[in-house]
């Protein structure tokens, strides 16, 4: 059977078992939306642990169906974890799969031998920690696996959870912070699935270059779901967890909401959006007011595919009043004066094969060395038709330009970030300082977070000196 008409047969089966399931639903026929477990770790001697069991498991996107996955401590994706910044904590993980993984801390600033590369591998039957002192700001992070050539699949199967930070300054703020209550992590993602309910994973040439994107869409691991919320103000921590889909989020009755936080910090001030963008790797917290909403239901969705990811019911009375304050925090921001490198990224390629600088991904080089403490501007310039973004590890950015122009730079953008989403054809500055963490020999990644373009070359390596 050729590969597109097995897709064809792999969403009409999807539909049809999704029509069929005797799945306990609302009236509406929508899933309750799955919030992960917060994992809180447990001190020990001073040292926060977390104990994350990866592990092959059986999971029902379709109720009756059991589809192969993996999860962390649960089924399909992975518990919650939170972080308290200047803690001493260690992410303890134990790899009880067939296969080499690694947990890579998406967004964590940490050093490079407790990143979670692919220089870091988790055998099966192995435990690897990522020992650290917390030292970062408030903000929504994530883990997954990275492993060399393998990050595609693997987090197409489950490898992948939310970590929460919180320090004093945000638990000052009056924001909604009741997990799973009106602070609710949302992690999407969309899936093919074949005739028999398993998840299908087998990208071509096409799907490597273009994205690996099916109209199947899931949130926190439920298709078609629901959640009932209180009539206040709503925080949603969100996630865009696809491989390779660009979301334009929105609501379907076009009320406004407003975002709080980029990928790794809180903005200044709140932004108000009618939509907001998402590349995969990004996150954004957004809060929206429901208070005058009760007894309604809301629509969240994607707008290119015009697909639900999410139904609102609002149904209960509020219990805790919330108020967005006008300001949220003051960010601190280098100055260009003080710029003592500029380096440039051009991201290319062909036939299923990407690069940046005209190199593909090989473990054994490194293509920069960036001294500590430098202030530099990284310009990256998207050489191909097709959109990328470009994510860092070991710390954060601002965004300074897009094509050339400051003014070009959105509003809900000037926040801390470190992935950052580059259409065909343009470019885009930001400026960054490596900070906290020397290590000449072990290196931190750079690369294109569209899974496949990752594992297809789009990765380069760089040390700090």
């Amino acid at each position: 059977m050729k590969r597109r008409s097995f897709i064809k047969l792999s969403l009409f089966s999807s539909l049809f078992l999704l029509s069929n399931a005797n799945a306990k639903k609302d009236s509406l026929g929508y899933k309750e939306l799955i919030i992960p477990k917060l994992n809180k770790g447990e001190l020990i001697n001073g040292i926060r642990h977390y104990n994350m069991q990866i592990k092959e498991s059986t999971h029902q996107f379709f109720e009756g169906y059991n589809t192969k996955t993996y999860g962390i401590n649960q089924s399909y994706l992975g518990e919650t974890i939170k972080l308290i910044n200047n803690e001493e904590v260690s992410i303890d993980y134990t790899n009880n799969i067939n296969e080499t993984i690694t947990m890579h801390g998406h967004g964590m600033h940490v050093p490079a031998s407790q990143d979670g590369t692919a220089h870091q591998s988790i055998k099966p039957n192995t435990s690897w920690s990522s020992k650290f002192r917390v030292n970062q700001k408030a903000c929504t992070n994530w883990y997954h696996s990275h492993a060399m050539n393998k990050t595609a699949k693997q987090v197409y199967k489950g490898l992948a959870g939310l970590i929460i930070i919180e320090d004093d300054e945000i638990n000052k703020l009056s924001l909604p912070n009741n997990y799973g209550v009106d602070d609710i992590p949302l992690i999407l993602q969309d899936r093919f699935f074949d005739n028999r309910a398993q998840l299908y994973y087998n990208p071509g040439m096409r799907d490597i270059m273009m994205g690996y994107v099916s109209d199947i869409l899931v949130t926190n691991g439920v298709l078609n779901p629901y959640i009932d919320v209180e009539a206040k103000e709503v925080r949603f921590r969100i996630l865009n967890g696809s491989n390779s889909s660009v979301y334009n989020l929105a609501f379907g009755d076009d009320r406004t909401f407003k975002q709080i936080a980029t990928d790794n910090s809180l903005l200044e001030k709140p932004v108000e959006l009618y939509n907001l963008i998402l590349s995969p790797g990004e996150r954004a917290e957004i809060v929206v007011d429901f208070s005058d909403d009760l007894d309604e239901i809301v629509n969240f969705y994607d707008s290119r595919s015009n697909k639900s990811f999410l139904k609102i019911k609002i149904n209960k009375k509020a219990k805790n009043i919330t108020t967005i304050p006008n300001r949220l925090t003051k960010l601190e921001k280098y100055s260009i004066l003080d710029v003592k490198r500029e380096r440039y990224f051009k991201l290319s390629g062909m036939m299923g094969r990407l690069n940046i600088n005209g190199l593909e991904m090989n473990m054994n080089y490194i293509n920069e060395k960036v001294p500590l403490n430098s202030i530099e501007i990284w310009e990256v310039k998207n050489d191909m038709m097709m959109t990328h973004n470009f994510h860092i590890h070991a710390t954060h950015f601002m965004i300074i330009q897009r094509n050339g122009k400051e003014s070009y730079v959105l509003e809900n953008e000037k926040g801390y970030k470190d992935t950052v989403r580059i259409p065909g054809g343009q470019s885009v500055k930001f400026i960054v300082k490596m900070k906290d963490y020397k290590d000449e020999k072990t290196p931190y990644m750079y690369h294109c977070h569209f899974l496949e373009h990752e594992d297809a070359g789009m990765m380069g390596q760089f040390t700090v000196i």
